[in-house]
């Protein structure tokens, strides 16, 4: 399957944004956790949190859907694994981690394994975090990464856990923690890769009833006495979804409404909107949606994305449209997702036409001429999303393999078809 977005300009369109798959991965755990019958209302339906829903069946968890809503029975006494289970994550990291930790609330061992691309993204420091709680978890191929066999049991105490490649390592353990008889404490000794999914992960924690105190992002505390509950639960808009269509408008002018997004969210990529101000364009902020809008010309910024990973692609389309260089910084952690996003990134703009200078941490985009051509998105989908989205400006970007994006948005085609845009 292969799509090829059209050259437009001066738009003015209305898009609604699919629910966050942040919250949606971390309300199915609480609810499955919980002692009673969870809904969670209007959850995303997508490649990786279906492959969640799944696991968390196969650890016993009764899940099922009822229209746009998905009722969870919970396993308050703990997850039920049958001896020598193999759970597939497939090609969903935030699965693998966050429901490692969750697989040593169960009596038996268990595999964790993936795609050959999971198998590349590092769990090290997860592990040893959860082995000093009480886990004796074994690599069963390469060491530091999946597959993993579990072992042991997590067990309360205090340890220091590494988050600079993934916040996941450390939300991985605070959503087990309310699960057992004592409390943990996690020190951060360095600052977090995408710091605000864990303001997230304390968000849906506490929503269920488990107690989280916190100093910033150096010390989190969960007390043993914060079990889960079951809750009713309303998934938010997702505004890292929301960004291809904000940057719809900032590359092609005009104006783009999208609606269901929750303008008091903690989600860090409402920062892509900052970033977008900063460049030229108005943000404007309703009750239940936000609108970008461009007249004039887009100039290029330097800014720190380290808490808005998922919308740096997407930015760095803008930045190719701009009059000015863009520096983007606080993107190292970047090349462990589903491909190495900094290397893809300048390589298909490059191909387009780009300048673009990639480091460790950083890539800048300076301006040049740019014209349509082929991305092959190396089964990344937002990769894919992206560049479709410079396609506004260009013309003719065909993306290939585009069935990728079911990962966290089936519906992006759909809503890019709705408009003309493909």
């Amino acid at each position: 399957m292969e799509m090829i977005t059209r050259k437009v300009s001066g738009v003015d369109l209305v898009f609604d944004a699919p629910p966050s798959k942040s919250y949606t991965h971390r309300a199915f755990i609480a609810a499955s956790l919980a002692e009673g019958e969870s809904c969670i209302k209007n959850p995303l339906v997508s490649g990786d949190t279906e492959v969640t829903i799944r696991a968390l069946g196969q650890m016993g968890v009764h899940a099922g859907h009822e229209g746009d809503n998905v009722r969870i029975t919970g396993c308050a006494s703990g997850p039920r694994c049958l001896p020598g289970q193999v759970i597939d994550m497939q090609n969903s990291g935030t699965s693998m981690r966050l429901l490692l930790s969750v697989a040593l609330l169960c009596q038996n061992p268990v595999v964790l394994t993936g795609s050959p691309r999971m198998k590349e993204r590092p769990i090290g420091p997860l592990v040893d975090a959860l082995n000093r709680l009480g886990g004796r978890i074994e690599y069963l191929e390469k060491t530091g990464f999946p597959p993993v066999k579990t072992g042991g049991r997590l067990k309360g105490g205090t340890t220091v856990i590494d988050g600079t490649v993934s916040s996941q390592f450390i939300s991985s353990v605070l959503m087990a923690a309310p699960c057992i008889d004592d409390d943990i404490t996690l020190i951060l000794e360095c600052e977090p890769a995408s710091r605000s999914y864990l303001d997230i992960t304390c968000d849906v924690i506490e929503f269920f009833g488990g107690i989280v105190e916190r100093e910033g992002y150096t010390r989190f505390h969960v007390r043993c006495n914060g079990r889960y509950r079951a809750r009713d639960y309303p998934v938010e808009g997702d505004y890292s979804s929301a960004s291809y269509f904000f940057a719809i408008a900032a590359i092609a002018g005009g104006s783009v409404t999208v609606r269901n997004l929750n303008p008091c969210s903690t989600q860090g990529d409402m920062a892509f909107l900052a970033a977008l101000k900063g460049m030229g364009c108005t943000v404007c902020m309703g009750p239940s949606s936000v609108t970008v809008e461009r007249s004039g010309d887009l100039d290029g910024i330097g800014v720190n994305m380290s808490s808005s990973p998922d919308t740096v692609q997407t930015l760095c389309m803008v930045a190719a449209c701009a009059r000015t260089p863009t520096t983007i910084r606080g993107i190292s952690h970047l090349k462990f997702k589903e491909s190495d996003r900094i290397r893809i990134t300048a390589e298909g703009l490059r191909s387009l036409g780009a300048d673009v200078e990639i480091s460790d941490d950083e890539i800048t985009i300076r301006p040049s001429p740019l014209h349509g051509g082929s991305i092959d998105p190396h089964d990344d989908h937002r990769t894919a999303m992206s560049f479709a989205v410079l396609g506004t400006a260009t013309g003719t970007v065909r993306v290939l393999d585009a069935g990728c994006v079911n990962k966290s948005f089936p519906g992006f085609w759909d809503s890019l078809k709705r408009e003309g845009l493909v």
